[in-house]
Parts: C-alpha cells; structure tokens; sequence
C-alpha cells in the first residue's frame, strides 16, 4: 500500500536509510578487526571498512548540507580511522542515526543544491536525496557482501539486495 501524505512518504524512506544503518551495524559488531579492515586476497583492494567509510561519509554529507540546501557529496572528509577501527565505524553509525531520527527537516520535503562535478549545483530535493543514499548504500552493501564472503563470513542472502529485486524474486517464487 502507498503511503499517502508526504509525511509518510519521507518517514519511509528516513526509516529505510536507518534500516540498512541498523543493518550494518550489526554486520560490523559481529565481525573481527582483521575482516573489517583487509581486503581478501581475491578482491583486493576491497575492504568491508572502506566501503563502510565510503557509505558513512556520503551520509554525512547529505544531513551536513541540510543546514544550508547545499550537499556537496565530494567533499567527504575521507576518515581512514573509519576504515581500520570497528569501533569508530560503530559510534559513526549510531551518531548518523541519531540525526536522522531527530533532524525534522528530514519529515518534509524541499529543495535542495547538490553539487555535480563539472556542472556545478544542480536542483534536488530532500526526498529524492534519500532515496540516492538508499540506493547508494544498497549498492556499497553488496560489495561489502562480496568481501565478507571471499573472508568466509556468511551473509544474509538479502543484504546488499534492493529492495525492488527482492520484491520480484518473491513474486517470482510465488508464481
């Protein structure tokens, strides 16, 4: 069923960015320092941690641009601590979070400036960026699925799936 209100509709896509953080948060607790932090011999450079760093810092990004309409997604502070430390990765994740459950601008949806490498700023909104770090952190799942499973850490067969594929594959086996 459709959410019906704009309201609805930028709750469900605040509680869907929070779904994949809770998501991964999980995933980083439960793995050792050495799989978060290095690449599998097979898929090097590749590593949980960077593409986690990676996710992370495309969020922060998005929620520090708020405050001025203007999101610059190239401008990421590129923390390698995040990259090497589970715990800083953890902390990083609740402090995301925690804004995106308490920054009321997130409920409704305006306009905003995105910056486009080579074009300048380019018209977006609040609700449409949502959805790109939704997709882009789906995305960046599924390869941190791949370097988990060539470190030989099973991987819920859903994680780094979107959810439009999942949606099929169940009415396919439906069918």
């Amino acid at each position: 069923m459709e959410n019906n209100t704009l309201y609805d509709r930028q709750t469900a896509l605040v509680d869907a960015n929070m779904t994949w953080l809770r998501q991964v948060l999980e995933i980083v607790r439960a793995i050792d320092d050495e799989t978060f932090a290095s690449s599998p011999q097979s898929l090097a450079p590749h590593r949980v941690g960077g593409h986690l760093r990676h996710i992370l810092e495309f969020y922060e990004c998005f929620l520090d641009g708020l405050t001025t309409s203007h999101i610059d997604y190239d401008a990421r502070k590129r923390d390698e601590v995040l990259e090497q430390s589970r715990s800083a990765a953890a902390v990083k994740i609740s402090f995301l979070l925690h804004r995106l459950e308490t920054t009321i601008s997130l409920r409704g949806d305006c306009i905003v400036w995105v910056r486009m490498e080579g074009y300048g700023y380019l018209t977006s909104s609040v609700g449409r960026e949502l959805h790109v770090l939704s997709s882009h952190t789906i995305h960046h799942f599924a390869l941190i699925a791949m370097t988990l499973k060539a470190h030989g850490v099973r991987v819920d067969a859903d994680f780094g799936m979107a959810p439009s594929t999942l949606r099929y594959l169940a009415r396919k086996a439906a069918a």
